[in-house]
């Protein structure tokens, strides 16, 4: 996949590390309520949701003005035995405990030109060999790397769009017929969102992601709505609802993987289970062909609502 140039705006870009680390803490704060965790209740006297910085604190066994300046972001020298009490009384999860850590401790690693991974021969052809299951090579910032042609008789064939544009967080919040292809749309978003969250927490200074996540903002009430819950997630799995202009409604499992020795990038597959009329509808796709992808690239477009 071609590379395209950076503009002087997303050049300049960068994700602020400090004022997140407040953020996403309030926001953990912010939906544990005091009797979720062992604690008396003020009801109506309490002026703050959740969890307050002094409970917080006594709960991580730390002082509040510890917890406080953590809050405010200076917490570079804190120690992963702290960041654990912390995780352990927010009842963060595993990928919300890798999330506060990469905020807090941000890599140092030597700042390089950003590039689309070069992706093995191999992997590209294990995508093809895969035969009837749709399958996508996923990278940071939701990059669609590659996909086998099962993938494009399903979603669309993302080869007809410029480099740019090959992207989950782009054709969910900015491409229309997607609202009617996911019958789960607010489910998908939602993992979208999740997801670059827990990129951005890894790379801060990631121009290109600063300036996919502006935009999106600009153009979509909707991202910045989920943006400004500070959910995180890592990979995902589960069932996709999909309503296909040709066969109609498809249950697909999505399992995703990381290939050895790259954990930017993943694989996520779609698979039907086996007799079902999903997988009907899957062979009926692979019957069809060139037909069936190009049914996908043009898949009824209706007004989009974000």
């Amino acid at each position: 996949m071609d590379d395209y140039p950076l503009s002087p705006r997303e050049s300049a870009a960068a994700l602020d590390a400090r004022a997140e680390v407040g953020e996403f803490l309030r926001t953990r704060r912010a939906r544990l309520k005091p009797e979720d965790v062992g604690l008396q209740s003020f009801g109506r006297f309490r002026r703050v949701p959740g969890l307050r910085r002094e409970e917080l604190a006594q709960l991580a066994g730390v002082s509040v003005a510890y917890y406080t300046r953590l809050e405010q972001g200076n917490g570079r020298h804190v120690s992963a035995e702290i960041l654990d009490a912390i995780a352990g009384a927010l009842r963060l999860s595993d990928a919300e405990h890798a999330h506060l850590t990469h905020l807090v401790k941000p890599s140092r690693k030597r700042k390089q030109a950003e590039r689309t991974p070069q992706l093995r021969g191999t992997l590209r052809s294990l995508l093809d060999a895969m035969g009837d299951i749709p399958a996508v090579l996923v990278g940071r910032r939701a990059e669609i790397l590659a996909w086998n042609r099962m993938a494009a008789a399903v979603f669309g064939d993302w080869a007809e769009l410029p480099a740019q544009e090959r992207n989950w967080a782009r054709q969910v919040f900015l491409r229309p017929e997607y609202r009617e292809l996911f019958a789960d749309w607010e489910d998908k978003a939602e993992n979208v969102v999740a997801q670059l969250r827990m990129d951005a927490g890894s790379h801060p200074d990631d121009p290109r992601l600063a300036a996919l996540v502006g935009e999106l903002s600009v153009k979509s009430e909707v991202f910045r709505r989920l943006w400004a819950t500070h959910d995180v997630k890592d990979r995902c799995f589960g069932v996709q609802r999909l309503r296909h202009p040709l066969v109609g409604e498809l249950d697909l499992h999505v399992e995703s993987f990381h290939p050895a020795g790259d954990h930017e990038v993943s694989l996520a597959t779609y698979h039907a289970e086996p007799g079902s009329l999903s997988a009907e509808a899957l062979r009926l796709l692979a019957s069809w062909g060139a037909d069936a992808t190009r049914a996908g690239s043009e898949m009824p477009r209706v007004r989009s609502t974000s």
